[in-house]
């Protein structure tokens, strides 16, 4: 489908974001979603005020497009329709590994759902009638962004300053990381390979530590549970 004529705004937007004036709907959210990582502010290389730039095309473009041609059916015939989408909230440790959950109550009945491990957010999941978009939460300062898992590893002053190897608790278990003197300075190390696994379309993830130094991270009942939940994905 296509936006139609296209305002010099829409021009821009469509350049920032790499996409042609006939993308789809899902081609465009791929596009947003590479872009928009890319330029997180989080990340090294990210750029606050082309981050929000992102944003505002992405939006402008999506609410630019046409609405999905409808059938109409005679009146004597039923028509065949998709559910509505429910949203299925789960948490990082059952994207990364999968396992069971139950659904949200609907007519006082919930339905249990097997997920596979690699799971994304906005993936769709059917159990019997009933339709879900995959929406995962941040937990114990653990976040799941696309493919890509997050989360804080508090780091001696020494070691941000000069660099070193330091064993730290991933949601894959203890790793021995190797932090550069570089990566110390901008408070990020990057795991190739360690986050979401592979599955379906999806590739495999990267595991993203945002590195704190210690003496400014205080014991908390988050820190706690970020180590529990660390060595219960770990046994």
């Amino acid at each position: 489908m296509s936006w139609g004529p296209l305002s010099v705004a829409q021009q821009s937007a469509c350049i920032l974001l790499g996409v042609s004036p006939d993308a789809d709907d899902h081609s465009l959210r791929a596009a947003f979603r590479e872009a928009a990582k890319i330029a997180h502010p989080d990340r090294p290389s990210g750029d606050a005020a082309r981050f929000r730039a992102i944003l505002d095309a992405y939006h402008l473009l999506r609410n630019s497009l046409p609405p999905p041609a409808q059938t109409l059916l005679p009146e004597d015939q039923t028509a065949q329709t998709e559910p509505l989408a429910e949203t299925l909230a789960i948490n990082p440790h059952t994207a990364l590994q999968g396992g069971t959950v139950l659904s949200p109550v609907l007519q006082g009945k919930r339905v249990r759902i097997a997920l596979p491990g690699g799971i994304r957010a906005d993936d769709l999941v059917r159990a019997g009638k009933r339709l879900f978009r995959i929406a995962i939460l941040e937990e114990n300062d653990i976040q799941v962004r696309g493919h890509d898992l997050w989360l804080t590893a508090a780091i001696d002053h020494s070691v941000l300053n000069a660099g070193g190897r330091v064993p730290l608790e991933t949601p894959l278990g203890r790793r021995i990381v190797w932090i550069t003197q570089s990566a110390g300075q901008h408070g990020l190390v990057r795991l190739a390979g360690q986050g979401l696994p592979a599955r379906a379309e999806h590739p495999r993830g990267d595991l993203f530590l945002r590195l704190e130094p210690a003496a400014q991270i205080t014991e908390s009942t988050a820190r706690s549970l970020l180590r529990r939940f660390a060595a219960t994905w770990a046994a």
